[in-house]
C-alpha cells in the first residue's frame, strides 16, 4: 500500500538557519504517529513544514504529489489541517464563526457543525460567544473543531495539552478515537511523552532537528526513549 504521507530526508529552514536535518517518516492512513522531544527539537517545524508554512529540501509526498513548495491553502484543500500550536482562533469572530471559516474549503466528509457539536457539546452551547472568551480547554475544542471542519484525511495536533488542566486533557485525549475512527491519520506533537505514546501506534523523537529514534511505543524501554527525548 503507498503511504499517505512520505517525507524523505528533509530539511527546513528559517532564514539561514537549518531546523532539520535529513528527517524521514511515512503514515498509512488511520494511524496515529506521536511526535515528541524537548523544546526546540523541532517537533512544530516539522508539521509546518508539511503544511506549508516553512520552507524546506527533500521530499514531503502526499498521497503520491510532493507537497514542498505549495501555498498552504491549496495544501489544506488536498486533506491536510493542523491544529497550531496555541490555538490561533480569529478573537473577532464567534465559536461558530471560527468553526465555518475551517469548512471553507468545500471538502466532503462526515465533519460539519452538527458533527463538530456533537463531539464537543460545550461548543453547542458557547456557538454565539467569542472563542477567545472560553476556557483554555474549549479554546483547544473549537481549533480542533475548526481544523476537522476542513474535512482532513491527516491532522497534525500541535501541542495538543499545552497550558491545560489535568481533567481537560483526559476529556480531550478521550475524544481522539472518535476523530481518527473514519481512517484520518494524525500526527501528535506533546509534551507529555506516557499521553503521547499511549496514544498513538508508533513514534519518532527528534532531538536538534534530528531523528533520535523511532519505532513502536511497545517495542522501546523507557531509558532508550529517555536517552533518545534528551539527546545523551
Amino acid at each position: 500500500m503507498a503511504e499517505f504521507l512520505a517525507i524523505e530526508n528533509l530539511q527546513s529552514f528559517y532564514g539561514d538557519f537549518q531546523a532539520l536535518h535529513g528527517v524521514t517518516l511515512t503514515l498509512q492512513p488511520g494511524e496515529v504517529l506521536a511526535l515528541i522531544g524537548a523544546n526546540g527539537a523541532g517537533k512544530s517545524t516539522l508539521l509546518k513544514t508539511i503544511c506549508g508554512l516553512v520552507s524546506g529540501k527533500g521530499a514531503i509526498r502526499w498521497k503520491g504529489t510532493d507537497l514542498l513548495g505549495q501555498r498552504p491553502n491549496l495544501i489544506v484543500a488536498q486533506g491536510i489541517a493542523l491544529v497550531p500550536e496555541g490555538r490561533r482562533l480569529f478573537p473577532s469572530l464567534s465559536v461558530e464563526e471560527n468553526l465555518i471559516l475551517g469548512g471553507q474549503v468545500g471538502r466532503p466528509g462526515p465533519w460539519n457543525l452538527k458533527a463538530v457539536c456533537d463531539l464537543f457539546p460545550v461548543l453547542a452551547e458557547k456557538r454565539a460567544a467569542p472563542a477567545t472568551a472560553l476556557s483554555g480547554g474549549q479554546q483547544q475544542m473549537v481549533a480542533i473543531g475548526r481544523a476537522l471542519m476542513s474535512n482532513p484525511e491527516l491532522i497534525l495536533l500541535d501541542e495538543l495539552s499545552l497550558g491545560l488542566a489535568p481533567i481537560v486533557i483526559k476529556d480531550i485525549y478521550a475524544r481522539l478515537p472518535r476523530i481518527t475512527a473514519n481512517g484520518m491519520s494524525a500526527i501528535l506533537v506533546e509534551q507529555d511523552v506516557t499521553r503521547a505514546l499511549a496514544a498513538a501506534g508508533q513514534f519518532i523523537c527528534l532531538a536538534e532537528g534530528r531523528v533520535s529514534l523511532a519505532g513502536k511505543p511497545g517495542a522501546c524501554h523507557r531509558d532508550q526513549i529517555s536517552a533518545a527525548y534528551f539527546g545523551t
